[in-house]
């Protein structure tokens, strides 16, 4: 499935499935290099054509919520964000990154398909106006403080600044002080808003707060979030993949490793084939 088709269109691509599937945002937490970039979207985009299941590229150009002041936040600005445009160019497929400050809508967006606006940013209003007015979609994680119903206020403030392409997502909610948890009332409650409602499947499984400055995660229960949230009704679901998340430079305790998802993709097709037999409205073409 080749995003030109479409005419840059995100919103038509995103529905686009034959299958009626789920989309998949999918890659690393943040671009580490070329080549890996290259390689992690080469092997997604094989299983997620031959599965009919639209792909975007997920990659942070720069990582600016570490716990730690010695974490590693990226290799560059401009350098993260033309692998991001080589990753679009050479495989015909949008890409999404995050952003941190109103000014950095303007340049993301020359290289960028979708502006993701952080989970403890969602309510910054400068920052959702300057990332809708780049007219590029707009997905805003739900912070883990709010409630769905919430988010709708969000959500307003980029259709409001003038743009309709917007989504949001669930990452869990705080559940102490090191933990979250997921309340799968918050997807049909957001999809209420009439945007695409995604689940992060591998940041909801996050165990932040740690007391060595690393945060932790629970990767052994993506399959079961990543179930529930289609069970659910979520039109598309978010993962940070990577080859051998150990190494990873960011995130790699909660990361499912690349060669695991091709199973997972298949067995949560289909699920969703079952759940669109019970409730054919379930997805984005209604």
């Amino acid at each position: 499935m080749k995003y030109s088709d479409f005419s840059a269109d995100i919103t038509r691509y995103l529905a686009a499935s034959p299958v009626n599937n789920f989309f998949l945002l999918a890659g690393p937490c943040v671009i580490e290099g070329e080549q890996m970039a290259i390689d992690i979207a080469g092997k997604v985009l094989e299983v997620t054509d031959r599965l009919s299941i639209p792909y975007v590229f997920k990659g942070s150009y720069r990582k600016a919520n570490r716990s730690r002041l010695d974490s590693f936040t990226g290799i560059g600005d401009l350098k993260a964000l033309e692998i991001l445009k080589k990753v679009r160019e050479t495989f015909d497929i949008p890409v999404v990154t995050d952003i941190h400050q109103p000014d950095e809508a303007t340049l993301a967006a020359h290289f960028v398909d979708i502006l993701q606006i952080p989970a403890f940013l969602c309510r910054q209003t400068d920052l959702l106006i300057s990332a809708a007015r780049t007219g590029k979609m707009v997905n805003i994680k739900k912070g883990q403080f709010l409630s769905p119903e919430s988010m709708k206020y969000a959500v307003e403030k980029v259709r409001d600044a003038g743009n309709d392409k917007v989504a949001v997502t669930d990452r869990g909610t705080t559940f102490g002080y090191g933990d979250l948890i997921v309340d799968f009332r918050g997807i049909p409650t957001m999809r209420r808003f009439g945007c695409p409602v995604i689940l992060d499947v591998t940041h909801s499984l996050q165990q932040p707060n740690s007391a060595e400055g690393v945060t932790g995660g629970r990767p052994d229960m993506i399959e079961t979030i990543a179930r529930a949230g289609i069970a659910t009704g979520a039109d598309g679901l978010f993962m940070e993949t990577h080859p051998e998340p150990a190494r990873a430079l960011s995130d790699g305790a909660n990361m499912l490793r690349l060669d695991l998802l091709p199973a997972l993709l298949e067995r949560l097709t289909v699920l969703r084939e079952a759940v669109n037999a019970i409730s054919p409205d379930n997805s984005l073409k209604k």
